[in-house]
């Protein structure tokens, strides 16, 4: 608390007896400190220290280990140690007169136990790869761990271990009851520096950050690499979040961190655990937002809702759905726009019913839908079963098709076509090009590319033609950018 200094007024003073003004000084002295405990923030912890010894136990440092291929030469230590980008530059990068051979590529990160049976949640891209994963507690204690799915959507890794006695673990909190300035704390494995607590505030919710089922809360506790998969807990000791990236020009915390929130990850492992796979309901149709010249057009009161642009062989088909028609409400849910309803559908159940409300003609009307699955949908969309997966990886690259969900959710105009970057390997050219991902590849090798075997033959084609490149138009955010990726196999 800071010192205040107390006084009486001399010509207060004046007059006074000595019991008149150690009475008025006392008073005055009181009320002093009335308003200086009346201007601390009511629910500002005196310390975090009980919460963080509570905690701690059920968070894990996350190791694992990938055979890659590289120069020989000595090892350059785990990712997310102190002055890695200097020695992967000195020994990965620097021209070298050896053979390529193959390496052991280690990689830390984050988790933290579910259950007393031993799941851990992390994010897919701290294990994605890996040969290895091995899991410490913050006793010493090490166990090598199982992938039980994973979820690229989201981010979300579900991994078990076996223990032969119960594991400390974390419960789930309600992220949707948690507030803006919310006291916060994220525990993890920060540059490989161990068991580590850092406390901040939430400053935003309901961010999106590139995919359709996005909802990540946005704090300024200190996020570093290696945080990723920790938990983000409220002050109750409930995970609200998890950990997952950071804004930042540098790589290192400036006070923008992202967690997804834990109302999305509860529904992800909750199916990972059941399926070992993600199933999200599909309601077959292409939408858009509505802006308040639609809404004037078709009879709205409002600009709210998803536009219907195209209705597809499938549940919405056979419910009577129509181009035109714009979805204001889903199972009691009204829908502010396409993400929203992206969103909400994605939620339901696969196989379950719900009704849809739709206003038609300046009417409303309710349809009853039974909705599909997404994943299935899209393996469809792709070629079937044994044709083209949804998503590609090429050159360092993961690419999915842009469909209509995706353009809506990157802001991008309806007649921009190509594939979405949803993953970028970290050793790769495209990486050190600065590909990102988000980025929309929209022509390769000066051919427009809307799928993933579209990218793949241009690439094959220049293979073909004895070129050792092939140059991508890639958009950013609506703004494009060529650059030239290696071809050599």
């Amino acid at each position: 608390m800071k010192a205040h200094a107390v006084s009486i007024p001399a010509t207060q003073r004046r007059g006074m007896t000595a019991f008149q003004a150690l009475a008025a000084l006392v008073l005055a002295l009181a009320l002093t400190i009335a308003q200086s405990v009346q201007a601390q923030p009511a629910d500002a912890p005196a310390s975090f220290a009980d919460l963080a010894e509570e905690v701690s136990p059920a968070v894990v440092n996350i190791t694992t280990a990938t055979l890659v291929a590289g120069n020989e030469g000595p090892g350059i230590g785990p990712d997310g140690m102190p002055m890695e980008e200097f020695f992967e530059e000195f020994f990965n990068r620097r021209p070298g007169d050896g053979p390529s051979i193959p390496r052991r590529r280690n990689a830390l990160g984050s988790g933290f136990v579910i259950s007393e049976d031993g799941y851990i949640v992390t994010n897919n891209h701290v294990i994605e790869a890996a040969d290895e994963i091995a899991v410490e507690f913050q006793d010493g204690r090490e166990f090598e761990a199982s992938v039980v799915g994973t979820d690229a959507q989201t981010d979300i890794a579900l991994l078990k271990i076996e223990s032969d006695e119960p594991l400390p673990h974390v419960p789930f909190g309600d992220s949707d009851a948690a507030r803006v300035g919310d006291w916060v704390l994220a525990v993890g494995n920060p540059l490989g520096q161990g068991f580590s607590v850092s406390a901040g505030i939430i400053s935003a919710s309901g961010r999106m950050l590139q995919g359709a089922y996005d909802d990540f809360i946005q704090t300024d506790a200190a996020i570093n690499r290696g945080n990723s998969g920790g938990p983000l807990f409220n002050m109750d000791g409930e995970v609200i979040g998890v950990n997952t990236a950071i804004l930042s020009p540098t790589g290192g915390s400036i006070g923008i961190g992202f967690a997804m929130s834990s109302n999305v990850v509860t529904r992800v492992v909750e199916q990972l655990r059941d399926f070992g796979e993600t199933r999200r309901g599909w309601l077959g149709v292409r939408i858009q937002n509505v802006d308040q010249d639609m809404a004037d057009a078709l009879g709205m009161q409002e600009a709210a809702g998803a536009l219907v642009t195209e209705v597809m062989e499938g549940p919405a088909g056979e419910a009577g759905m129509r181009a035109g028609d714009v979805i204001v409400r889903f199972d009691g849910t009204d829908i502010a726009d396409s993400r929203e309803l992206v969103q909400q559908v994605g939620r339901a159940p696969v196989g379950g019913t719900v009704n849809v409300a739709v206003v038609r003609d300046g009417e409303e009307m309710t349809l009853e839908v039974t909705l599909g699955r997404r994943e299935e949908a899209q393996a469809a969309a792709d070629g079937g079963p044994g044709g083209e997966p949804a998503e590609t990886e090429l050159l360092g690259l993961t690419v999915t098709p842009l469909d209509d969900e995706l353009r809506a959710q990157l802001g991008l105009d309806e007649r921009i076509n190509g594939l979405v970057v949803v993953g970028v390997d970290p050793a790769s050219e495209a990486a050190e090009k600065g590909i990102e991902s988000g980025d929309v590849i929209t022509e390769a090798g000066q051919e427009p590319v809307r799928t993933n075997a579209d990218f793949a033959q241009r690439v094959e084609a220049a293979r073909e033609a004895g070129r050792t490149s092939i140059l991508l138009l890639i958009r950013r955010g609506g703004d494009p950018r060529f650059v030239a990726l290696s071809v050599d196999e």
